[in-house]
């Protein structure tokens, strides 16, 4: 029987985290990082992407290789996954974090907000994980982390429409990628994360009326701390879940428990 260290030892791997220039990614990218994982970073931003990379490098000699790399142009990941692989060996873990939204009110948003953001949070997803499904199954293992939100799972007052319905569809697809690639022992499952400070909160955040409402609304009655996420990650991303496929968990401070 392993040991629990054993069970979180994920040493030596390779993962791949979109959308790791910003946010909640680089807290991803930091804590694979922090178990000696080697880290590829993709975001289409390419400058803030080295800059991030450096940073990494400097977590116990991390090897970090940036990529820039837009997730709906399924050509560009394909060459990633293999620029990953032949610089790695493997790809073993995807954390699926790449993310975009919109707000604004559903009658008056234009229908090119509305695409735009299911492109990216929801077929973006779909590519990212199918290709990478692609190289998991030559190996026979992998670890397929997506990130959706708790508005994938609820609504709220925040007019955001086509990020809701892009998260909702983030999770039934995960489900659908858990069964279908378990034979493959590909393990599929997602992060909800509740309110946490990014670029994407910013703005919410600066709201006093906005953030007090958030707070009030958590039973735990504040906001996430990013170092709150990387306890998920790694746990998806090791032999510790090798029993768990198709699941949400949601890092929310008791959100949904209401």
């Amino acid at each position: 029987m392993s040991t629990v260290k054993e069970l979180f030892d994920i040493t030596g791997q390779t993962a791949l985290v979109t959308g790791g220039s910003s946010g909640i990614g680089v807290v991803f990218a930091e804590a694979l990082a922090e178990c000696g994982v080697n880290v590829v970073i993709c975001a289409r931003r390419e400058e803030k992407l080295k800059k991030v990379a450096k940073n990494l490098r400097s977590v116990d000699g991390s090897r970090v290789l940036p990529i820039p790399c837009d997730v709906t142009d399924e050509k560009a990941v394909e060459a990633m996954v293999k620029k990953t692989v032949d610089e790695f060996g493997s790809l073993d873990i995807l954390v699926n974090n790449a993310g975009t939204s919109a707000i604004m009110p559903s009658t008056e948003m234009p229908l090119d907000d509305w695409k735009k953001v299911i492109d990216v949070n929801l077929t973006g997803v779909f590519i990212c994980a199918r290709v990478s499904a692609r190289q998991m199954i030559k190996q026979g293992y992998g670890k397929i982390i997506n990130i959706a939100s708790i508005y994938g799972e609820v609504g709220d007052i925040f007019n955001a429409a086509p990020y809701y319905a892009s998260k909702g569809g983030v999770v039934n697809l995960t489900r659908s990628m858990a069964v279908e690639w378990a034979k493959h022992e590909i393990y599929v499952n997602a992060i909800a994360p509740g309110f946490f400070p990014s670029e994407m909160t910013g703005p919410i955040f600066q709201d006093k009326e906005t953030y007090n409402y958030i707070k009030s609304r958590t039973p735990l009655g504040k906001v996430g701390n990013p170092a709150d996420l990387k306890g998920a990650v790694i746990f998806f991303s090791s032999p510790a879940s090798n029993y768990i496929t198709g699941q949400i968990l949601e890092v929310d401070g008791g959100w949904t428990a209401l």
